[in-house]
Parts: structure tokens; C-alpha cells; sequence
């Protein structure tokens, strides 16, 4: 898998106000059920990683563990991001594709 392409598309995502990130934002979308997909930095602390797992399974949102918080925050223009949900299905729906091939 190009990871660049999962990075840009983050950042159209952000672009086009199909993004959120920060955990306060990411949780809310996900609970008010309009997050197709949640990213978590593999840097991310593991109350922050298990808190996401949890919620995540609760709500039936993919969740996926990728790249750095610095390495997402950048793809959306901003400072370290340790989590991010997707609130577009199709986007959502192409960054599965991208994380689900680097997992064969």
C-alpha cells in the first residue's frame, strides 16, 4: 500500500469538513453516530488507544490503528492529531481499502 495516498486522502477528507480529529471531536462523532471510521495513532497513549477500541466495538465504527500522531496531524495541516474520525462514507470507504491492504 502507498501510504501517501491514505495521507492525502486524509487531508482532502479535512479539506472538503469530512475530517475531525482531537479526542474530544472524534468521541463525539462517534457516539452522535456520523464517524464511518476512526484512525488512532500507534503512538497513541493505551488509555487512548483502549478507550477508542472500546467505544468504537460499542458503536460498530471501524477503528484502525495507523502511522504516528505526527504523521496525521501533518496529512491534516496541524499539529500532532492522536485520533481522527471520518465523517464522509465514501471517504471512509477508500481508506478502508488502503488500510485493509497493508494488513494482507
Amino acid at each position: 500500500m502507498d501510504e501517501r495516498k491514505l495521507y492525502s486522502l486524509l487531508g482532502l477528507a479535512e479539506k472538503s469538513k469530512n475530517l475531525v480529529s482531537g479526542e474530544f471531536m472524534t468521541e463525539k462523532k462517534v457516539k452522535s453516530g456520523k464517524a464511518y471510521l476512526v484512525i488512532v495513532g500507534e503512538d497513541a497513549s493505551e488509555n487512548t488507544r483502549k478507550m477508542f477500541q472500546n467505544m468504537c466495538d460499542f458503536y460498530h465504527v471501524p477503528l484502525y490503528f495507523y502511522g504516528t500522531k505526527e504523521k496525521l496531524g501533518h496529512a491534516m495541516g496541524k499539529e500532532l492529531r492522536a485520533s481522527l474520525a471520518v465523517t464522509d462514507e465514501g471517504f471512509a470507504k477508500a481508506m478502508r481499502e488502503h488500510l485493509d491492504a497493508r494488513t494482507v
